[in-house]
């Protein structure tokens, strides 16, 4: 079986994986998400939601789980299946952007008065959000993160462990700072979800964005946990690039949505 194994690794640097329940969980699981996201709109207790969002955490952390060892036990990571990583990381970055385009798409729609039935912007009975209260601080919380993650990310390709995890740790805990702050402005808001097209895009943009930091968050906090262990090294960290990338893409978003829903719709 070994000499197989060997005369299989040397004929290409591909690595075939092993046949997994993960992808038809994930499909289910998704499912289940979005059948119980409809029921609660409609009225129904949260239940088949929640269900269906622990079950797509299980189903990440499992198949993960599995990509991690086929990297760090298995050694099957070779540098072609480390740039189908990176191109497939950039291709999912390139699908998120376009659910922030949409809703970016829909803002201006109403907020360029293009849409007949909106007279202005914003609404006469909406008082906007204050610019310079939570969401500049919000910016400056999310920016400093980026930094954070570059100076881990330097440190790794430096060999320095001790740096990579005191910046992948700020990062989390900004991250972590940013959201208490996001709830707190949800919870104090002037207006709801259902009051009209501002608040409907509004919450649905940003908050599409605060779960993209969760994500996020979740994201570096495994990597700060791996970065303790030793998984990385200067030449093979594709999961702490993934990670960083992930949160640059953030970065940018809260960017957009601070320069033009925070400051120019208010």
């Amino acid at each position: 079986m070994s000499d197989a194994k060997e005369a299989h690794a040397a004929a290409h640097p591909y690595h075939l994986v092993s046949p997994s329940p993960w992808p038809a969980m994930g499909a289910l699981s998704a499912f289940v998400l979005a059948f119980g996201a409809v029921q609660w709109w409609h009225g129904s207790p949260p239940l088949i939601l929640v269900a269906g969002f622990l079950l797509v955490l299980t189903t990440m952390a499992v198949w993960w789980r599995d990509v991690i060892r086929e990297a760090s036990i298995e050694k099957v990571h070779t540098e072609a299946v480390r740039h189908g990583l990176r191109v497939g990381m950039g291709l999912f970055i390139a699908s998120e952007v376009m659910f922030f385009v949409a809703f970016f798409w829909a803002f201006f729609n109403s907020g360029l008065l293009v849409n007949p039935n909106v007279k202005q912007w914003p609404p006469a009975n909406i008082a906007p959000l204050e610019t310079w209260g939570i969401p500049f601080l919000n910016t400056l919380i999310l920016l400093s993160s980026g930094l954070a993650v570059n100076w881990a990310h330097h440190a790794l390709r430096e060999g320095n462990r001790r740096d990579l995890s005191r910046g992948l740790a700020l990062a989390v805990c900004l991250g972590a700072l940013f959201l208490s702050l996001q709830a707190f402005e949800y919870i104090h808001s002037p207006f709801g979800f259902r009051e009209g097209i501002y608040p409907s895009v509004f919450y649905m943009a940003t908050g599409f964005h605060g779960f993209h930091v969760f994500v996020g968050v979740c994201f570096l906090s495994v990597n700060f946990f791996r970065s303790l262990g030793g998984a990385f090294t200067p030449r093979q960290h594709v999961g702490f690039e993934a990670a960083a990338w992930y949160w640059h893409f953030v970065d940018v978003v809260w960017l957009f949505l601070f320069v033009w829903v925070y400051w120019w719709g208010s």
